[in-house]
């Protein structure tokens, strides 16, 4: 297959990845794949190795859904408080008991990135990102309810939700669920297959969009 062809798969359903994936420029196709995500695992002692693994799971899923040549990317995202493995929760209950646990507190979020082509072994890695969680009041809860999102994200928020904040030294898109430039870097490095023609920095896309000068990603990006 002339590299031209190649296009990258993204096994997500989440629209905010979908979104987010376009700024690196390659084609993209998408699928979803349904696989068990068990927080309650031995893994969960450690979070990086418990997102990673799930990524990976999806990753596998996915290939045979997969092109010739082309690339699988799968992501997983967690939060991490106080030790305690935050998924989606399983209710409104649930939700809000997650984000009163967070509320004026910091947490962490941990996406697990998988990158499979053909037959070879996944590319794979965990992003850690530092959150601050506002000081939450019954209104601000209720507000964000109404809005029907809540049950959809790992820790009962997104981050576009203006109910937390994240210095410009961590990585706001993985707490979206898709750390772009740390996947832009490895898609860059020469090591993984398949990668499509086009790729570029979503650095400028990604500053322009929150009208900021992302420090990390700039660090990240400065030999690229």
């Amino acid at each position: 297959m002339d590299d031209l062809a190649y296009s990258l798969l993204l096994a997500s359903a989440s629209p905010r990845r979908r979104r987010l994936i376009e700024w690196l420029g390659i084609p993209v196709e998408v699928t979803s794949v349904d696989t068990p995500e068990e927080l309650d695992s031995p893994l969960a002692v450690d979070p990086a190795a418990l997102a990673t693994f799930i990524a990976v799971e999806k990753a596998v899923a996915a290939a045979p859904l997969a092109e010739a040549g082309q690339l699988v990317l799968a992501c997983d995202t967690i939060v991490v408080h106080e030790g305690v493995v935050l998924g989606k929760p399983t209710d409104l209950e649930d939700a809000y008991r997650m984000l009163r646990s967070l509320s004026g507190g910091e947490h962490e979020v941990v996406t697990g990135v998988a990158l499979l082509s053909g037959d070879g072994e996944p590319h794979a890695f965990p992003v850690v990102t530092r959150v601050r969680m506002h000081e939450l009041t019954r209104q601000d809860l209720d507000v964000w309810a109404a809005r029907g999102e809540l049950l959809g994200c790992a820790g009962a928020y997104n981050i576009e939700s203006h109910l937390a904040t994240v210095e410009l030294s961590e990585c706001y898109r993985n707490v979206m669920g898709l750390p772009l430039c740390h996947i832009y870097l490895a898609m860059a490095s020469g090591e993984i297959e398949g990668v499509p023609a086009g790729l570029r920095s979503p650095l400028a896309a990604c500053d322009a969009d929150r009208c900021v000068n992302c420090a990390l990603g700039r660090s990240l990006t400065a030999d690229c």
